[in-house]
């Protein structure tokens, strides 16, 4: 039973009373969550303990690695990954521009270079192709990104650079299976980082972790989790024996709580379960939908055939809207579902178009058409396990009805839809994918 809908996000006023406001990404958390946190603020010890080392035991079976670090955010298992593999100043790793802005802060944290490469045009994912042509002799490692809960093409990057390390981001593929079925998010890569951000299909508030069949990269990453410490405060502390540690490097504060990891557990029991929910709603939005190509809003391709290359996580519900022919721009349609009470999701900009990337590279529109298209044109509507049937119905309607409005009034003026000024405003419109 679903006995919370909170999220971090304000919510804008509207005509629609606060409690009746269906928030993007709202969190699916019942009471054998609350109970667990409870049971762990009692205990006398919340912080790393017993139970993340547990949730890290859980989260390695189910994902089928070795080994499992958990971290405070999946941010942290990124960087710790990169950092655990050396990579630093003059070092290149090759991602994608269609994500997150921490996917590439990370490569920046560790002083090495990000460089993009554009993505498949049917569902966000690194093309193989455009990161063949970025490699080079400083290419340290590759990171793709299962954006939306769509696989990444691994499998053949592993193929193309067999000697390159492979660490995905995973951060909206928990459930994420490759094409044979059985192989989680992380197969065929060096490493793989998860988050369990409010936001997503596992929830732990803020956490993350990081995945591996590497013991090196596993203690190296676990170490400089925590200071770069040789032992943690619970290994030291627990037995009620003298403890001390020995400084291997200098580290982070990256490690995960057991109050975190309470949620995580029970979370993680129950996974598959809000896995069937969401399928269930993206079905329904699929057949709601996908009617309304002439009104200028698509549902994209890997959406209509969501498992076509492995399990999709179906963390994202993205719609990709041709501003101009639905009549409005961006923030409009975004402002007018919210005056019906519907909250909206915006993934992604387009990093290298970001101030800080376009302006230390250089980089300007076109660089990455395919990423660009897509940026400028996703909407993405809430998909919550914890959604009733009646509030998918009426984030139907509002898109409906959004649809319908905007499309009678196209012929008005639309100065404001077809503004192209990537860097200072999100109301923009591009081409045809």
């Amino acid at each position: 039973m679903n006995v919370t809908k909170t999220s971090t996000q304000a919510m804008p006023s509207g005509s629609v009373d606060d409690d009746q406001r269906i928030i993007f990404g709202a969190p699916d958390i019942g009471e054998a969550e609350i109970e667990e946190v409870v049971a762990t603020l009692r205990s006398g010890w919340i912080g790393t303990g017993p139970k993340t080392k547990h949730f890290e035991t859980l989260f390695a079976e189910y994902v089928a690695k070795e080994h499992a670090v958990a971290t405070n955010s999946g941010t942290a298992a990124l960087h710790l990954a990169l950092t655990a593999m050396d990579i630093g100043p003059g070092d290149e790793v090759i991602t994608t521009p269609l994500t997150f802005v921490a996917t590439a802060n990370v490569i920046e944290h560790c002083g090495a270079t990000p460089v993009f490469a554009d993505v498949q045009p049917s569902d966000g994912t690194l093309e193989p192709v455009a990161v063949a042509e970025k490699v080079t002799p400083r290419t340290k490692a590759i990171m793709p990104v299962h954006y939306a809960g769509v696989p990444a093409r691994v499998a053949e990057l592993r193929r193309r650079h067999p000697d390159i390390p492979i660490v995905v981001d995973a951060a909206h593929a928990v459930e994420t299976r490759h094409a044979d079925g059985s192989t989680s998010a992380g197969a065929g890569a060096t490493c793989t980082a998860y988050s369990f951000y409010v936001t997503k299909n596992l929830v732990t508030g803020e956490g993350g972790m990081l995945v591996t069949d590497s013991d090196e990269l596993a203690h190296s990453a676990r170490v400089r989790s925590l200071h770069g410490l040789d032992h943690d405060a619970w290994s030291r502390y627990s037995s009620g024996a003298y403890g001390s540690y020995e400084l291997e490097c200098p580290g982070f504060k990256y490690n995960m709580t057991d109050i975190q990891a309470s949620l995580g557990i029970h979370q993680l029991m129950s996974i598959e379960k809000r896995h069937e929910r969401r399928r269930q709603i993206w079905a329904r939005y699929n057949r709601a939908l996908q009617g309304l190509e002439h009104r200028g809003i698509h549902v994209p391709p890997a959406s209509l055939d969501a498992d076509l290359h492995g399990r999709h996580a179906r963390h994202l519900y993205t719609l990709w809207v041709n501003w101009r022919e639905l009549g409005c721009s961006r923030r409009e349609f975004v402002q007018r579902l919210s005056a019906l009470g519907v909250g909206t999701g915006w993934h992604f900009r387009a990093v290298h178009l970001q101030k800080y990337y376009a302006e230390k590279y250089g980089y300007a529109d076109g660089a990455f058409p395919v990423a660009e298209t897509i940026a400028d044109r996703t909407i993405s509507i809430p998909l919550s396990s914890a959604l009733s049937d009646a509030e998918v119905g009426r984030v139907i309607d509002a898109v409906l009805e959004v649809a319908t409005e905007s499309r009678s009034a196209a012929s008005a003026d639309v100065t404001e839809v077809v503004r192209l000024d990537r860097r200072r405003s999100p109301d923009r419109v591009s081409a045809d994918p």
